[in-house]
């Protein structure tokens, strides 16, 4: 079997209802590029990956592939290979010998495969409403990253309002924060909110000193996302609890046995939509230690080009069974999303509020760091959110004042 043609479709699905008031906080999320894989034996491979507004995947990228054999791709280790195109492979694959893909894999360890709940960061209130609807609709974790505009302790206190008890929050803290910031924000968080169940990058990769003294002064698992050491070395020094994996193919799988044979967790973050879920359903089931949860995007859209979705019940998603991927396309679906275009960002402004009465306005939001000079995490009691174009005079004149001055206070 040899690949005669690889068409790249740019696709821009609807978002889920929910973020109809919440374009600039989700800009972008709707960009994803389709790779249809189209072979002499009659086999068509579809996978899908999402990518950044401004990236032009084009088709002159992956001519150099035309030719091969799909089976030339199997635990790749080029990283010219984009995943999506590598999800397309390997369903063309399983498709070829009629087996699902988790079979090109190794031997499955399971049947089902934790998963998580995900969205942009938001304000306390919209975060408590985005557990509950994670909640209800089966989820058991939820990732979100903290960030610097908005106050993580009320959105773990108004999250806590909502959740069942058996709930848990994945933090990623961006890594980039130091110890002294960092440990009594986790401190405080394990101290007063059993939600919280996971942190990710508190530090900086390169900070080893760091990782290894917080793991030793708290009982919150930490997560490294990615390996630049490789995988082996991050094990020797006992720098996690448990290991973010990525890259190639092979570099994840070889980073996944790894942990296994260390009896250490891992977990995949796949962005995309049905297939890329399906994808990493497939490569969490064969490694040893995917009994974390995994993290995807489809729970971002209200509609996909596959004639069926991945379900989630009591936190799970099953293992596909079907050749390749599992999922059937739609053709006229995927037609139809490929003629959409991207939502762009409404007119705005960003407003800060801060807890000593002082306002702040700017192009976007504000952090409160940039007033203060703090590291993420340490102001607290500030309010900062999106003010959209609503034809008044008066923001008229504060926007007009922000593309002069910049963040200004008011008056």
């Amino acid at each position: 079997m040899k690949i005669t043609d690889i068409e790249v479709i740019p696709i821009f699905p609807r978002l889920a209802s929910r973020y109809a008031e919440r374009r600039v906080d989700l800009y972008g999320i709707d960009c994803r590029v389709v790779y249809k894989v189209h072979t002499d034996a009659g086999i068509t491979g579809y996978g899908d990956m999402r990518v950044r507004p401004y990236a032009k995947p084009s088709r002159d990228a992956v001519a150099q592939f035309v030719g091969l054999s799909p089976f030339d791709f199997i635990n790749d280790h080029r990283s010219a290979v984009p995943s999506g195109l590598l999800c397309a492979l390997y369903d063309a694959m399983g498709k070829h010998l009629d087996l699902p893909v988790h079979k090109l894999l190794g031997q499955k360890k399971r049947n089902a495969i934790a998963v998580a709940a995900w969205t942009r960061p938001a304000s306390p209130e919209i975060f408590r409403d985005e557990i509950k609807r994670a909640a209800a609709e089966g989820y058991r974790v939820f990732k979100i990253h903290t960030c610097t505009y908005h106050d993580v302790f009320e959105q773990t206190r108004l999250a806590t309002e909502v959740a069942p008890e058996s709930f848990r929050i994945h933090y990623d803290f961006n890594h980039n924060r130091s110890l002294g910031s960092a440990l009594p924000i986790i401190a405080e968080l394990e101290r007063n909110f059993p939600i919280v169940g996971y942190i990710e990058d508190p530090f900086d990769k390169s900070d080893i000193d760091g990782w290894k003294r917080l793991r030793q002064q708290t009982s919150l698992p930490l997560i490294m996302h990615g390996t630049p050491l490789g995988g082996v070395q991050e094990l020797i020094y006992g720098l996690a609890d448990m290991y973010m994996i990525g890259g190639t193919l092979e570099d994840t799988m070889a980073a996944g046995w790894a942990c296994g044979r260390a009896n250490v967790q891992v977990l995949l973050q796949f962005e995309g939509g049905t297939l890329g879920k399906a994808m990493a359903m497939h490569m969490a089931s064969v490694l040893p230690t995917h009994t974390a949860h995994s993290i995807n995007l489809d729970d971002q859209y209200a509609e996909d080009y596959t004639t069926e979705t991945i379900p989630v019940v009591d936190g799970a998603s099953p293992v596909p069974n079907g050749p390749g991927l599992g999922f059937a396309v739609d053709e006229d679906a995927l037609a139809r999303l490929a003629s959409q275009s991207l939502v762009e960002r409404p007119t705005h402004v960003g407003v800060l509020q801060m807890p000593g009465g002082n306002t702040y306005y700017g192009p976007s939001y504000i952090s409160p760091t940039n007033i203060t000079g703090h590291q993420e995490g340490v102001d607290r009691g500030f309010r900062s959110s999106i003010w959209e174009d609503d034809g008044s005079a008066e923001f008229a004149k504060v926007h007009d004042r922000v593309k002069k001055e910049g963040v200004f206070r008011a008056d």
